[in-house]
């Protein structure tokens, strides 16, 4: 079919294997699908780590979980059972191994996705090239054969009145008060070229507090980062913070529910990984020292905003680097300032509503 814009598809499966934050930008699809193909049934493949902040999305109908874990002979079972869903379109915007797998294995019709390598010609049908900018508008750029454009569709979140519920149970139980001003901060990444050093976080949390003795800080965390957490506590502490400015929920709540915290802050102070993006999605004013990565994950609004200095390496994207002035040109008090305009516009906004 050389002309998609006359395409019906009954059943689509959009490929997204990972990560979270990945897959959190690819949200819009589904939203964007679903308006002009509204009797279409929306399919997705994806990891099962990567579910729950798609979870109760009203755009998706059908998840599809691989679990990396189980032996060959069970995930090619698996495969079998999706493509038998016989999809009229797939959708791959990764093209990662095992999406180009399901590809293979769905025998769609239509199979479109990007030109990456002379494999892609092989796979896939119809190929489109995707534009450059916010990584949502690359994504949504594929489907344009449909007559689809994007229109600042950024991720969403879809929470649960009772996970709401939870996360304020959670935060009140960590000391948080109605007169407290909630900040979150995330400060942990797995790689140094993109990770703020944690004396400068702490070094601005005590900054904001003399601005304000009603900020609270909760600080982020995923599996495996306690040791992290603690370090900056530590730090926090030793500049004259009190056990009670931080926040630190225990057990470690899932996802959802930490995204659910997010909802109730002002601000999230952090590196360049997926809290941004669920700031994005969750309408969070969002200050991010984005180091080594590239522009594409900053969604385009005043209410997000990235230092990044004028360095002619930068961005590099790379996973390490022996001088990272991308972040060491990054002060305390550079953030302060951008950070206080962000709580001043948040605050405005509040009270006109």
């Amino acid at each position: 079919m050389t002309d998609l814009s006359t395409l019906n598809p009954g059943r689509i499966l959009v490929c997204q294997q990972r990560q979270i934050g990945d897959v959190l930008l690819a949200s819009p699809v589904f939203e964007v699908l679903k308006k002009r193909f509204p009797k279409a049934e929306l399919h997705i493949f994806t990891e099962q780590k990567c579910e729950p902040l798609l979870r109760h999305n009203p755009y998706i109908d059908v998840f599809h979980l691989i679990d990396k874990k189980k032996g060959f002979f069970q995930q090619l079972a698996f495969y079998r059972s999706v493509a038998s869903c016989r999809f009229d379109l797939v959708i791959d915007l990764q093209q990662l191994p095992r999406c180009r797998m399901m590809t293979l294995a769905s025998r769609a019709p239509v199979r479109l996705s990007f030109p990456a390598s002379a494999l892609s010609r092989f796979i896939y049908n119809r190929l489109v090239t995707p534009k450059d900018g916010y990584a949502s508008e690359t994504k949504i750029s594929l489907l344009e054969p449909f007559g689809i454009h994007w229109q600042k569709e950024g991720p969403r979140i879809f929470l649960t009145e009772e996970e709401k519920t939870q996360a304020r149970k959670i935060l009140a139980d960590c000391g948080l008060s109605a007169e407290s001003r909630l900040i979150v901060i995330d400060s942990t990444h797995r790689r140094a070229s993109k990770r703020w050093p944690a004396e400068r976080f702490a070094a601005l949390m005590r900054l904001l507090k003399e601005k304000d003795g009603a900020f609270r800080f909760l600080l982020l965390r995923g599996p495996g980062e306690e040791q992290d957490i603690q370090h900056l506590r530590v730090l926090c502490l030793s500049l004259g913070l009190n056990e009670a400015d931080l926040l630190i929920p225990q057990p470690l709540p899932e996802i959802r529910l930490s995204a659910a915290c997010m909802a109730e802050a002002e601000l999230l102070i952090g590196n360049c990984s997926s809290p941004r993006h669920m700031a994005a999605a969750l309408n969070v004013p969002s200050l991010v020292i984005p180091g080594a990565s590239g522009t594409a994950w900053k969604y385009p609004s005043p209410m997000h905003r990235e230092l990044r200095p004028d360095l002619p390496c930068q961005p590099c994207s790379k996973t390490q680097c022996d001088d990272p002035q991308c972040l060491l040109r990054v002060t305390p008090e550079d953030a302060l300032v951008v950070a206080l305009e962000l709580l001043q516009e948040d605050s405005r906004k509040t009270k006109s509503l």
